[in-house]
């Protein structure tokens, strides 16, 4: 057996089902054997492949279909580096396979390039992904597969295999490959049983508690629990990245807190006398710049499953808890439920919340503009119950979005904020899309961000995906034109058309795809 055929067949066994790529010649043994044995989609771009990945995967939900990315050497794997760095940041899963020239002509740093496009992908990709391989002649099965699942495993993340052109083309012996079988991974959780019990008994004795939901939180794990935990009394919140694991028509649900998030959210939040942070790192964006003043008259109890987000030193947390946050849960729900929670302090929390909405009249809307807040706030009530939802990772389209979209029923949401990257959506809505053929996506994107990546509306309408996508023109970028306004006395520059910025007209680029506009 060719070793690119082998190699497909043990993706196939680890329930990857889709391949998303751009052609090249140092692939072309890894194109040939994965075109007839996955569902392959053509990207027009390496990014707008491995963004996409990101998020097929992410929000598939079933561990039996996964995308992974295969791009050529050289620019096609520098191109996929701010997905790799996006999905290193917001703890997801993402294989990218690589090809890269003949080992014969590897540089192995004598020069700076031997083979034609050779670059050394590896060592560039090293520091943000879980695990990096390089495969100069076919190696067995359980050291390949280990790295695959490394991705998946504890804490998730990209992982990046390079794989020298003639390793791929080599002939093997497959049952040689697989007679080593050793690809069971180390169990990261060693949580301290006593400090579980000490908070527990410090949920116990709260008289305000904050139940915080993180992206670290399985989604499919905490749907079917979230029944349970409502019933507890506690307020709950979430991330942006955990928005869809609580429904926005939980009448104990409050919103999601952070830097950007719903002004009645950061209220409670900081009125709290406990935190109970379970799946979330609790980053600069969610506790505000000054840490020092997050929970000012509480305590923190937070539950993750990476050790150095535990004593990275801010916020400061009275009980780090090194577990997996739905093990914890499990436990959470098992105390009883207090009387205080559920009359005083909830009380509390839904007059603030009616207090301060986030469609108010103090918001100042242009002459001839749409209210952002307003739109986000309807279509949200227009979509069906298990509608996607993409808005897409920076700017005013994505703030206004995750402040006042309201999520319901089995709807997904999911964004990148760590490097809220400018031309995220539309890739990330095409992935999300294949990965939910069954119902529609939507797209919440800015003008600037949206042309950033406008090349993959290419790839929408070859595979006639079934997105809508919301285009908010700021007639340029928003964010830096509101810098340049605000610290800089208005000294414009890149901003606009005014000042130098080019976008197309949104018409004529809809009817030149062919798109209802």
């Amino acid at each position: 057996m060719k070793y690119s055929d082998a190699i497909a067949h043990w993706l196939i066994e680890e329930g990857y089902t889709h391949c998303f790529f751009v052609a090249g010649g140092n692939i072309m043994h890894l194109l040939n054997s994965v075109r007839e044995k996955f569902i392959c989609v053509p990207f027009v771009h390496e990014f707008g492949a491995a963004a996409a990945a990101e998020y097929f995967t992410a929000t598939s939900g079933d561990p039996r279909q996964k995308a992974f990315v295969l791009v050529t050497a050289g620019p096609g794997f520098t191109n996929t580096l701010t997905a790799i760095a996006s999905a290193w940041t917001e703890s997801r899963e993402l294989l990218v396979i690589g090809g890269q020239v003949k080992a014969s002509d590897l540089a192995r740093g004598e020069v700076r390039q031997r083979g034609i496009q050779e670059i050394n992908g590896v060592d560039i990709a090293a520091p943000i992904c879980n695990a990096v391989l390089q495969i100069e002649v076919p190696i067995e099965k359980s050291r390949l597969i280990q790295a695959v699942r490394i991705g998946a495993a504890d804490r998730k993340g990209p992982v990046f295999i390079e794989i020298c052109l003639d390793a791929q083309g080599a002939t093997v012996d497959i049952e040689n490959l697989e007679r080593a079988q050793n690809t069971e991974l180390p169990d990261a959780s060693k949580a301290a049983h006593h400090v579980i019990k000490e908070s527990l008994d410090a949920i116990k004795n709260a008289q305000r508690p904050v139940l915080l939901i993180g992206g670290g939180c399985d989604y499919g794990k905490i749907v079917e629990i979230r029944e349970r935990l409502s019933s507890l009394g506690i307020p709950i919140m979430t991330t942006w990245n955990g928005s869809d694991r609580i429904s926005s028509e939980d009448e104990n649900y409050f919103g999601r807190p952070n830097t950007w998030g719903q002004r009645y959210s950061n209220v409670i939040l900081q009125q709290s006398d406990l935190l109970i942070a379970v799946g979330t790192r609790l980053g600069l964006q969610q506790t505000g710049f000054a840490w020092e003043e997050f929970i000012p008259s509480g305590e923190i109890i937070q539950i993750d499953i990476d050790e150095k987000e535990l004593s990275k030193g801010h916020p400061k947390v009275k009980y780090p808890i090194l577990m997996n946050s739905i093990d914890y849960l499990e436990k959470l729900m098992g105390l009883e439920k207090d009387p205080e929670w559920s009359s005083d302090w909830l009380l509390f929390c839904r007059e603030i919340r009616e207090s301060l909405p986030t469609v108010e009249s103090s918001n100042v809307t242009a002459q001839g503009f749409i209210d952002p807040f307003k739109l986000m706030d309807k279509v949200s009530s227009l979509v069906a119950s298990d509608s996607v939802i993409i808005p897409c990772s920076s700017g005013g389209a994505f703030t206004v979005a995750m402040q006042s979209f309201k999520l319901r029923g089995q709807q997904r949401m999911l964004t990148n904020k760590g490097m809220a990257s400018m031309g995220y959506g539309l890739a990330g809505a095409i992935g999300a899309s294949l990965a939910h053929l069954e119902t529609n996506t939507y797209l919440f994107e800015g003008d600037g961000g949206f042309a950033q990546n406008i090349q993959e509306l290419g790839t929408l309408v070859a595979n006639s995906l079934p997105i809508k996508i919301f285009v908010l023109s700021n007639r340029g970028y928003a964010s830096i034109r509101m810098t340049q306004r605000n610290y800089f006395d208005g000294a414009w520059v890149g901003c606009d058309a005014e000042t130098g910025l080019g976008l197309p007209d949104w018409e004529l680029l809809a009817k030149s795809y062919n798109l209802p506009y």
